[in-house]
């Protein structure tokens, strides 16, 4: 029986990982990733940063 509780956690594991790859990859986040990928070029600091660093 412990076999059995193995697999059937394994193979959810498994389906969850490749609901969150999917959900990570899909069309709908392209414009987030577009913009995250921008952010290490980007030379300008928010407000809210430049008060921090005070």
């Amino acid at each position: 029986m412990d076999g059995l509780y193995s697999g059937v956690f394994t193979a959810l594991m498994i389906i969850g990982f490749i609901g969150i790859w999917v959900w990570a990859w899909s069309s709908k986040r392209k414009n987030t990733f577009d913009k995250m990928s921008q952010l290490p070029l980007d030379d300008t600091i928010p407000e809210d940063d430049e008060k921090d660093r005070s």
